[in-house]
């Protein structure tokens, strides 16, 4: 028997995450390496636990090997609980076949059983790809004192960037009466952040109609929210102020690791009044060597440096060996830069090599964009791979250079 919850969190962890290309092509995008020792999927996890909020679904789909192995029992969160916690819960084999995800509300509505098995008042909805601290306990007090069916979290953004989002347009009461999904010409600059709390029963009943409509792309932005505000349903948005930033793309990705330096005091990782827990294997402490030279950087345990790193995360166990120059660059567990190597403003992922010699990336100022290495590549001594390239097999080191 599983004791009634007051809410349900379901965190949507399977996009393929295409735009990230080389850092996704083996690991679901809510599994990537951010800030030196935390992984994206910390966040929202950490989020519902410092929130109050201890039954967490996470639906994953595309590559979950890594994110299963990462989340566990959901120990580091403080969510293995013998009543709710921590499930993972990929598609599966049901009295009518087995079906992928087909999109957010269909991922939602395969899992309407697991929901309904604790028989909660709300269920927040929430996505694994986006860095920010939030308190959804205040969200869903919010959507309880407006009697709302659901509530959706916006952020402002600046007219130029609208287009990107989905576009909500309120009253003085912070009723939605519109919603513009990533709109040619915004009408407000009060974008959607993917999180939304519902009441259970009126979740269900859209859930239902919109599985049951063949033309749906069975997608809460496209159908679901339409849906609600075409029939009148009570719908607010719930002003979030603070840090919030989409990691989906390789340049935000780069840029939230560098807002971690300073460069945007509003997202402060260590505040411990609102931690955010990871799956850290414990590690040596760092070395300096001698001769280093460390400049505004953020150095996690395990790290070796001999020389010269400027404005750049590594993570644990990075190894940068005498003479070698790292700057502007996202360096992640346990890779080795060889001696008299230059990396520039660039993304390496764990356990690649960069052997002696080598010059990847280019001066941030002068760059076309941020060259990125995959896991585990091991680039050649005296390699030369250029501004703006992206490296995901051993091929593409050749290839690319051909290019």
């Amino acid at each position: 028997m599983f004791r009634k919850k007051d809410c349900v969190a379901m965190l949507l962890a399977g996009g393929q995450g295409s735009r990230l290309y080389a850092l996704t092509e083996k690991t679901a995008k809510p599994a990537v390496s951010f800030g030196g020792k935390y992984r994206i999927i910390d966040f929202p996890l950490s989020n519902c636990v410092n929130s109050g909020i201890d039954t967490v679904g996470v639906l994953t789909q595309y590559q979950p090997l890594v994110l299963n192995d990462y989340i566990g029992n959901g120990l580091p969160w403080d969510l293995d609980r013998a009543q709710g916690g921590v499930k993972i819960l990929p598609p599966y084999q049901g009295k009518k076949g087995a079906d992928w995800y087909k999109g957010t509300a269909n991922a939602i509505y395969q899992n309407l059983e697991f929901i309904d098995r604790y028989d909660p008042n709300y269920v927040i909805i929430l996505s694994g790809d986006h860095i920010y601290k939030m308190d959804y306990a205040k969200m869903i007090d919010f959507h309880k004192r407006m009697n709302a069916d659901c509530t959706i979290a916006v952020i402002e953004v600046s007219l130029k960037e609208a287009s990107r989002f989905g576009i909500m347009s309120v009253d003085e009461n912070g009723k939605i009466f519109k919603f513009a999904e990533k709109p040619k010409n915004p009408e407000s600059t009060s974008a959607s952040m993917g999180i939304y709390v519902f009441s259970k029963d009126v979740l269900f009943k859209y859930l239902k109609e919109d599985a049951e409509n063949k033309d749906s792309s069975n997608d809460f932005g496209k159908n679901i929210i339409p849906a609600m505000l075409a029939n009148g349903e009570r719908m607010y948005a719930y002003p979030f102020v603070g840090y919030w930033k989409d990691v989906g793309t390789i340049s935000s990705l780069w840029e939230a690791n560098m807002d971690l330096l300073g460069e945007n005091p509003e997202l402060s990782i260590g505040n411990e009044e609102w931690r955010i827990y990871s799956r850290h294997d414990a590690h040596a402490p760092q070395f300096v060597g001698e001769n280093a030279i460390i400049e505004n950087c953020s150095i996690t345990e395990g790290c070796e440096i001999y020389g010269t790193v400027r404005n750049s995360v590594l993570g644990a166990g990075v190894c940068v060996k005498a003479g070698a120059v790292v700057e502007d660059a996202v360096i992640m567990d346990d890779v080795v830069i060889g001696e008299n190597a230059i990396v520039k403003y660039s993304i390496i992922d764990e356990t690649a090599v960069i052997g002696d010699g080598c010059s990847i990336g280019a001066n941030k100022e002068k760059a076309k964009g941020i060259t990125v290495i995959a896991a585990g590549i091991n680039v050649a001594p005296n390699t030369v791979i250029k501004d703006n390239k992206m490296i995901s097999t051993q091929d593409d080191i050749k290839e690319k250079e051909e290019a």
